[in-house]
């Protein structure tokens, strides 16, 4: 195998060029195709690492992936270790990380409450002492609701009021999408990944879109202990929450008319609960479905 010393590492540390030293001994397995990139993971005799490989039509800023990986790494944070980026002999970029679990699928009272506490650690973190990383920052509207104005604008004339009722604070690192099937689990121990949507932002959104997935994909109860557990750290007004929660429906309903959101027997019908219930979208006649 020559996959990793066929790459033009930009940034690696010593434990990169240990397996550029060895690469005849490992062994490499597809873990996962996802709408960005292909996932491989590469084992040695007594290690696991993650390469990524964005040969799909997304192109994110993977330097910066890795630094902000390498100071949270350095922080403490629950998230992997990067190990080296650059780029493949077909210009497409990767990422090597170390391998931390799979992702969570069965969940309990104490797990749901576990990874609230790493989101709220998340969004305490200090930014002022990041600033060497220059984190991004985008308009709210334009990132998270990208088409709206052109090809569905009953989203984008619901989003605008809310926006303005409650204006997005970009003070706050968040991750942008905080879901199960982006915490993985290993020996009772949770790494959060996927940073491509990393960025300075507001936590009250970041926390209810994660919120709402939990809603719409796990169960109301579940929901609730996330929920609650996450408020006992970063305490948000009622009528803010609801707002927040409104705008993270109304992301739901754009990435499903452009088939981005994976669907269940009882999804659709969770989806209609959470409209009629909030009182910023029980008013509008929305279609989940365009």
């Amino acid at each position: 195998m020559d996959l990793l010393n066929s790459v033009k590492w930009i940034e690696k540390d010593e434990v990169l060029d240990d397996l550029l030293n060895h690469e005849d001994s490992l062994t490499l397995h597809p873990i996962d195709q996802g709408y960005e990139a292909e996932v491989l993971r590469i084992s040695s005799n007594n290690a696991r690492f993650v390469l990524k490989v964005w040969n799909k039509s997304s192109k994110p800023d993977v330097r910066f992936q890795f630094r902000l990986l390498h100071e949270l790494h350095e922080r403490g944070l629950s998230v992997s270790r990067p190990l080296g980026w650059g780029n493949n002999l077909s210009g497409e970029m990767v990422l090597l990380t170390s391998f931390d679990g799979t992702p969570v699928h069965k969940v309990d009272g104490k797990k749901m409450a576990d990874i609230a506490n790493i989101l709220a650690s998340i969004h305490q973190i200090n930014i002022e002492e990041m600033v060497k990383l220059h984190l991004p920052k985008h308009d709210f509207t334009d990132y998270f609701f990208p088409g709206a104005r052109e090809q569905h604008l009953d989203i984008y004339q619901a989003v605008v009021p809310l926006v303005q009722k409650t204006p997005i604070k970009h003070e706050h690192l968040i991750h942008g999408d905080f879901h199960l099937a982006n915490i993985l689990e290993e020996n009772g121990r949770y790494t959060v990944i996927d940073w491509t949507n990393g960025q300075l932002g507001d936590p009250r959104y970041d926390f209810a879109w994660s919120l709402i997935l939990k809603k719409i994909y796990i169960s109301e109860r579940y929901a609730e202990v996330f929920r609650s557990a996450y408020l006992l750290e970063n305490d948000i007004l009622q009528e803010e929450l609801e707002v927040f929660e409104a705008l993270a429906c109304l992301r739901w309903i754009l990435l499903n008319r452009n088939g981005g959101t994976p669907k269940g027997p009882n999804t659709i019908e969770r989806v209609q609960g959470l409209i009629t219930n909030n009182p910023f979208l029980k008013e509008l006649e929305l279609e989940i479905f365009q």
